[in-house]
């Protein structure tokens, strides 16, 4: 539970039928969660699958373009985010959060269906980063 800040990148803020629209393109499933959005923030609360899919939800509605903020109310631990800076490649990510550059695959995987290639990262983007030592589904 908490509260996760995003880099607007825009400013008209989605509807959240079209976030929910957006998160089931993406193959998230949402069963159980549910999406709200008051003024730029979205409110995202209930029981997801897992950890993993709490997460990449929680990436996916922070991400779009116009949303400021993510309050997150969904059961579970607390995820590890990290915020893409001007000159960050996935592998200095891997590096920096968990100690080895080789594992930017983990944070890759980690992202999926959100990031498309390892190289289409922006700054201000937030990523996923797996805290179970592999890859989070």
């Amino acid at each position: 539970m908490g509260f996760w800040d995003f880099f607007k990148g825009g400013d008209d803020t989605p509807e959240a039928d079209d976030l929910k629209k957006e998160v089931a393109d993406l193959g998230l499933e949402t069963e159980g969660v549910e999406i709200e959005v008051e003024g730029d923030v979205v409110k995202v609360s209930g029981t997801a699958k897992d950890q993993a899919t709490k997460e990449k939800i929680i990436m996916a509605v922070g991400n779009a373009k116009g949303v400021a903020g993510v309050e997150d109310n969904v059961a579970g631990g607390d995820p590890v985010f990290h915020e893409v800076q001007k000159g960050d490649s996935l592998w200095a990510i891997a590096e920096k959060t968990l100690g080895n550059g080789a594992r930017y695959e983990e944070i890759f995987e980690a992202n999926k269906p959100m990031l498309s290639h390892p190289d289409k990262i922006y700054p201000g983007q937030r990523l996923r980063i797996p805290q179970d030592g592999g890859t989070m589904a």
